[in-house]
């Protein structure tokens, strides 16, 4: 009982502590899980190269998906990943994805878009919108965040951009999209569970108005609004955005930081990285992902 899953790492065009709804795009760097279940009981969870990282979440994931698809099966999960921890590049929610996919993979349970069944009505596919969920209940659970990031866990588990309401796990907008992507990694950590709730719920005036702008597929102006406003309440610097647009017209901070994202072609966002290739941390280009995760 052997299962394998990967997805990918997502920056933020919304950030929802502000007012519930947010929104986020999925990029191309990935997160690996391996599970292997027995019939010994409990769950136990590494993260490759952090033998002291809190595996809670993964280990809460794999609980869940026996709990509601196997049949009290223990397991052990295995997490790989290309994206840092606590940089705002939504490692959690990726995370939780591969780790609830392997787990489904692991129980013979597929996946499908959309929910399955026999003709005698018993589930025989899941959905991914359903996965992300069992993932973002983990994630709750295990209290890696305040919103229950439905947004991050959603972009990142379907692919291209994604608009939620994470007070009620409801996806609002999905679209496909392609963009060249800058990121800006300083060096020091920011836990999203750590974040000042407070000053971040009194920009909300300027955030609704960032989702407004993503619901109407201005996906960049939204971003550069919410990134400005979320650099004002968490105490982060505005420079590295003001410096990316002179070349791109989306940059945001991601998530509670401390990554910057800019998106743009492929030119516009080779200029912001090297301006950003000026700050102490690590600068890299990537792309959107539109397929998000995936077993096997």
């Amino acid at each position: 009982m052997h299962g394998r899953a990967s997805a990918p790492a997502a920056g933020t065009i919304v950030n929802a502590l502000a007012t519930g709804c947010g929104a986020a795009f999925a990029i191309d760097r990935e997160t690996a899980a391996t599970v292997e279940l027995h019939d010994e009981g409990g769950v136990t969870g590494e993260i490759d190269g952090a033998p002291d990282a809190d595996t809670r979440l993964i280990e809460r994931c794999v609980e869940l998906v026996i709990a509601e698809y196997g049949d009290g099966e223990g397991g052990h999960v295995h997490t790989e990943s290309e994206v840092p921890m606590a940089a705002g590049l939504k490692s959690s929610s990726a995370a939780a994805n591969a780790t609830v996919l392997a787990t489904l993979d692991a129980l013979g349970v597929a996946i499908d878009d959309g929910e399955g069944h026999t003709p005698d009505g018993s589930t025989v596919a899941v959905s991914r919108e359903r996965a992300a969920r069992l993932g973002v209940r983990a994630a709750r659970e295990a209290g890696v965040t305040v919103t229950g990031a439905f947004d991050d866990a959603s972009a990142s588990m379907l692919g291209g951009v994604t608009v939620t309401d994470n007070t009620s796990d409801e996806l609002l907008a999905r679209e496909t999209i392609a963009w060249d992507v800058a990121v800006w990694t300083p060096d020091e950590r920011a836990f999203s569970a750590d974040a000042d709730t407070a000053r971040c719920e009194r920009v909300a005036p300027v955030v609704r108005v960032a989702t407004d702008l993503a619901l109407a597929g201005e996906y960049e102006r939204a971003m550069t609004v919410n990134g400005l406003a979320f650099c004002a309440a968490l105490d982060f610097p505005t420079e590295p955005a003001i410096t990316a647009l002179g070349s791109v017209e989306g940059v945001s901070l991601s998530g509670t930081g401390p990554s910057y994202v800019a998106v743009g072609d492929r030119s516009g966002v080779e200029k912001v990285q090297e301006a950003w290739d000026e700050y102490e941390g690590h600068t890299w280009l990537t792309t959107t992902r539109t397929d998000g995760a995936w077993t096997g």
